[in-house]
């Protein structure tokens, strides 16, 4: 049905009988039109419409209804509509990706992301991942479409997190954010990485500090007879992460053999570690009280000790003037220090900290799979037996014995 289309004409429309859906014409513009439908309570909806051919298809697009658009109005938008087609266009089916691309949020997109790594990230990684992109740091992105994400967003949302935070925070915020939109990317939900040539927040420098003789004793001495002090006391003699042995789990041990297994799950680079343990570490480790779960330290969490600010502040408190400016971590390069002072060569001392590096690094990891066992107990027993001097007051056996 074709006719001018006014408001006298488009009054008197009605649906033929037995139709729920027709459509009148515009005489005057080709292509415009009004499309009549029967609603479920009864009434008539009546939308303006343009329809026209893209691609071998016939397109149909709505754009408002006779109630909100008088009909010169309408017309002149269907021209519009009908000078893009005439351009090459498709408006129908732009609109169908927009409405696409409004449905891929940055949390949408950051919960298919994690979704899409959850089987190549460690359970550490991906929590922390977890964390970062669905947590408080990007929150004010989450309703956005994640392509209409630009710089200026991704800047000032790191500038905040650096003030709220710190800027290692930030720099991991960044890095992880860049992650996802590189991902995104690849899954041709955007053509570009929004995060790139936004600025780096400004990280400390690599830290150095090594512990002296003096503050080892004082640390160990102020170290308390509860899971932290343990904790610290086994980070000494094993120069292990906090995390590592904060999580160790009691099927972890054989205590026939006297070794602690790190499985790959919990290391960092994804890499099981077996370390033979000197005496005074299987020691700590039998002394825990049996609170009838897996984890060795912890009151609740089934990932192991958790209050490691309240712990540490408390820690520092006892230790005074004695050790100041110090981390846990700082445990771990005075571990390997001191073993390279105690004359352990590298590669054995590299073993004990189970990095992959130096003599190891590249194809010549490939071929030497070598743990070395012996040598790696020999020298987390001469480490131990140092410190137990050093809290003791006296000298370093001459002579020390590997095995527990």
């Amino acid at each position: 049905m074709k006719l001018k289309l006014d408001p006298t004409t488009i009054a008197a429309l009605a649906l033929p009988r037995g139709k729920t859906d027709d459509f009148a014409w515009d005489a005057e513009l080709e292509n415009f039109g009004l499309r009549l439908r029967r609603r479920s309570d009864g009434g008539l909806q009546r939308s303006w419409c343009v329809q026209y051919r893209s691609n071998g298809r016939t397109r149909r697009i709505k754009f408002g209804t006779a109630d909100n658009l008088t009909p010169s109005q309408a017309r002149a938008a269907a021209r519009k509509i009908l000078a893009k087609v005439e351009l090459g266009g498709d408006p129908q089916a732009e609109r169908q990706t927009k409405r696409q691309e409004a449905t891929l949020t940055f949390k949408a997109v950051a919960e298919a992301y994690l979704e899409a790594k959850q089987s190549r990230l460690r359970p550490v990684s991906l929590r922390i991942n977890r964390l970062y992109l669905t947590g408080d740091y990007f929150r004010p992105l989450h309703p956005t479409a994640i392509g209409a994400i630009r710089r200026p967003d991704l800047a000032a949302r790191i500038n905040a997190i650096s003030g709220l935070h710190t800027p290692h925070t930030a720099a991991a915020c960044r890095r992880t954010v860049s992650a996802l939109f590189a991902w995104a990317i690849e899954q041709g939900f955007i053509d570009a990485n929004p995060v790139t040539g936004t600025g780096r927040p400004q990280e400390n420098d690599a830290r150095e500090r090594v512990l002296a003789d003096a503050e080892l004793a004082a640390i160990w001495k102020a170290c308390e007879d509860d899971d932290h002090g343990r904790i610290v006391k086994l980070m000494v003699l094993l120069g292990c992460r906090r995390a590592e042995v904060g999580g160790m789990r009691r099927s972890e041990f054989d205590f026939t053999k006297g070794t602690w297994t790190l499985p790959k799950e919990r290391a960092k680079n994804g890499r099981a570690l077996t370390l033979p343990l000197p005496s005074a570490a299987l020691a700590i480790v039998q002394s825990v009280p049996d609170k009838g779960r897996d984890c060795l330290f912890g009151d609740r969490s089934e990932r192991g000790f958790a209050g490691w600010d309240i712990a540490k502040k408390k820690l520092d408190v006892r230790l005074g003037d004695a050790v100041q400016a110090w981390r846990l971590h700082d445990l771990r390069r005075t571990c390997a220090t001191g073993m390279g002072e105690l004359g352990v060569e590298p590669h054995v001392i590299e073993a004990v900290l189970n990095h992959v590096s130096g003599h190891k690094a590249g194809i010549a990891g490939v071929y030497n799979r070598a743990k070395y066992e012996k040598a790696v107990e020999f020298a987390l027993a001469r480490w131990a037996d140092r410190i137990l001097a050093l809290a003791e007051s006296r000298a370093p056996a001459d002579n020390v014995i590997a095995f527990a």
